[in-house]
């Protein structure tokens, strides 16, 4: 009988510990690609979100309050994306939503979100617009509005160029956005345009594209366009002989180790625009990359860095806050709190919202160098 007592005065114990250890669950919603094409910035944004709940949690969470992440895989579609965020408000009953991974989802499904008062974060978000969808909209993802010109400026500067070629992929919210900036930056700059080529997702063959702008020798290509088509755009450039001294200029889809794996030394010397890089020697960044090859056996790439600050971000809002168990209240005081974080130390160094609550982050221009990013400009 005393056994008896001691064991279930024991358990008792551990339930009380336990309660007393996470008060209450905090619900947040992650959409993302995790299937299909897109599913190679989808996954690594899961696994970024993933480590930094995990680490969280294990330091005792946020004012008590565990955080449950709920996972659905939106597929890199617009219906799904609506679906999803459909379920996580209306179902699940989540305080927040962190995603969709495309520009073109968000513009279908954040306006889902907004309409029932629901935070939803940004963290792969980069076309013109997002955040004027509505006043529950943020995103951590510099716009490529903020990050372009900087990358055509400094690359002019450093190469002398004087003549540039465009290709983009004109079926997509996110790419043709990238155009828009693109062309707007190169104009700016007082360079030629000498061909403006276009292509869809999915396509394969870029043969025609491509023999037009060898033809007309530019000095660089500035290409807007995903991991998958970006790939085998440079990969084929330099089959078809468009030497190396013909730059490509990235938007944010090249920003994936991916581009380096697909293809391989054709890869070398490309040039994008981010506020993140693996090298970066910055302790907290350090202690990420260490962290996420631990879990995931693999080097994470800006989009897990961004998914990763982003919790972070989120968390400090939510530290001060108090949860009352009214959804609609605790939503309204999430963002509230959230347009007042400023000048926050993550894994991409110092990040605030600015008055539009897009990202105000300084952003760095890069280079594939040995197969990885590396600074090409500060």
């Amino acid at each position: 009988m005393k056994l008896f007592i001691k064991t279930f005065v024991l358990i008792f114990g551990l339930i009380i510990a336990a309660t007393l250890s996470f008060a209450a669950e905090i619900k947040i919603g992650v959409a993302e690609a995790l299937t299909g094409p897109i599913a190679k910035y989808g996954v690594p944004i899961r696994n970024g979100f993933t480590l930094a709940a995990e680490e969280i949690n294990g330091a005792g969470g946020i004012n008590g309050n565990k955080i449950n992440l709920i996972i659905e895989d939106e597929q890199g579609k617009k219906e799904e994306a609506i679906n999803v965020f459909k379920k996580f408000i209306f179902q699940d009953k989540v305080l927040a939503i962190f995603g969709p991974t495309l520009s073109n989802s968000a513009f279908a499904a954040d306006p889902v979100a907004n309409a029932s008062k629901t935070v939803v974060f940004g963290t792969s978000n980069t076309a013109e617009g997002i955040t004027a969808i509505g006043p529950y909209v943020f995103r951590n993802s510099i716009a490529e509005a903020d990050i372009l010109p900087v990358v055509i400026k400094v690359v002019k500067s450093k190469l002398g160029l004087k003549k540039v070629a465009i290709m983009y992929g004109n079926d997509d919210s996110f790419t043709k956005s990238g155009y828009d900036v693109f062309k707007k930056a190169i104009d700016a700059e007082g360079l030629q345009i000498l061909a403006t080529e276009t292509f869809a997702k999915g396509d394969i063959d870029y043969s025609a594209q491509l023999t037009k702008i060898k033809n007309l020798k530019p000095d660089a290509i500035a290409c807007s366009a995903l991991v998958e088509e970006a790939s085998n755009i440079v990969l084929q450039a330099r089959k078809l002989g468009i030497p190396e001294s013909v730059t490509f200029i990235g938007g944010n889809g090249f920003n994936s180790p991916k581009l380096a794996e697909i293809a391989g030394k054709a890869a070398e010397g490309v040039i994008s625009g981010s506020p993140w890089f693996l090298a970066d020697p910055n302790a907290k960044n350090q202690a990420f990359v260490k962290a996420y090859k631990a879990k995931f056996s693999s080097d994470p790439d800006q989009f897990a860095a961004q998914a990763y600050d982003a919790l972070y971000i989120m968390s400090e809002a939510f530290k001060k806050i108090k949860l009352t168990g009214n959804i609609d209240n605790d939503r309204d005081a999430l963002r509230d709190e959230l347009t007042k974080v400023k000048n926050y130390n993550g894994v991409g160094g110092k990040f605030s919202f600015d008055a539009n609550r897009d990202a105000e982050q300084k952003g760095r221009v890069l280079i594939i160098k040995n197969g990885k990013f590396t600074v090409y400009s500060e």
